[in-house]
């Protein structure tokens, strides 16, 4: 099972430099990709903007999104600019995509969220008119520019309804899970493949989770602190959520070993701390 690890981006009060710096060390390291996780309402950085910027500083590592909630962005913009990042990068670009659950997000965008699943499949077949260089429209010419890896970016799909999963089979190249133990992960994972088989696809669907981690002195309190704000708006259920992430090396090693039992092909753990330092530390555990 390959390990990626995630940018701090998502943690408020992120030092900018620490980015670059992190993406890096992230390259230096054992690592098979650099994530970056998507929220609008609140003090992050944009994710493709943050991979962008660690494409830059990288030349081994594979970029992906974990995900991104993809209604939130206009359909042609935002091929357009996947295109690029994966042309900017060498074909590094994978893109963990979801529809999102959050309200205030699409509020802020000025865009309905009601309909966010069907705007969805709209622009999952846009995207890949776009990526194979056909033209987007009547009188319309195609938008580029073509991106590295023929057909577009790895493409992986995220969440839990059977429309969710069922999209699997028609546009991704893969399944990602997140928020999850290695159980529930794997019964999503079996109904993405039965969405595979049913539309005709050959091979296996790719399988890709990610999980928190935070590691050092006083890991657990910091993960916790900054978990209880991301998830504020679930309640009660934000301080289960803290409680459960891995904060030490014996339970980062279970974590990997657990997902690593259910047949998963690549697990990204996302840091709590934006410290530098658990780059070095989930590399020891990993290496």
């Amino acid at each position: 099972m390959d390990i990626g690890i995630g940018l701090p981006a998502t943690i408020p009060g992120v030092r900018p430099s620490l980015i670059v710096e992190w993406a890096r060390k992230v390259d230096d390291g054992p690592f098979s990709s650099l994530g970056a996780l998507d929220r609008l309402v609140y003090p992050n950085f944009e994710s493709m903007i943050s991979l962008a910027a660690a494409a830059g500083a990288t030349s081994r590592v594979q970029l992906i999104t974990t995900i991104l909630i993809a209604p939130l962005r206009n359909p042609g913009i935002f091929a357009k600019q996947a295109a690029s990042l994966d042309a900017i990068s060498g074909g590094r670009l994978t893109l963990g995509l979801g529809v999102g659950g959050r309200e205030d997000d699409f509020l802020a965008a000025a865009t309905s969220f009601n309909d966010r699943g069907k705007r969805f499949d709209e622009q999952l077949a846009l995207m890949k008119r776009v990526w194979v260089g056909d033209p987007v429209g009547d009188d319309l010419g195609s938008i580029g520019p073509p991106p590295v890896s023929s057909g577009g970016p790895e493409l992986l799909i995220g969440g839990s309804s059977p429309r969710a999963l069922d999209r699997v089979g028609r546009y991704g190249d893969g399944f990602i899970a997140g928020g999850g133990g290695p159980d529930m992960a794997k019964a999503s994972y079996e109904k993405a493949e039965q969405s595979w088989e049913k539309h005709g696809r050959k091979g296996r669907p790719r399988f890709v989770v990610g999980a928190y981690y935070a590691l050092g002195t006083g890991a657990a309190d910091k993960a916790a602190n900054y978990i209880r704000d991301y998830y504020s708006f679930l309640g009660p259920v934000a301080d289960q959520i803290a409680q459960g992430v891995p904060s030490s090396e014996d339970t980062v090693k279970g974590t990997i070993g657990g997902f690593e039992s259910v047949g998963v092909d690549e697990l990204v753990l996302w840091p709590c701390i934006p410290e530098i330092d658990q780059v070095s530390r989930l590399a020891d555990l990993v290496s």
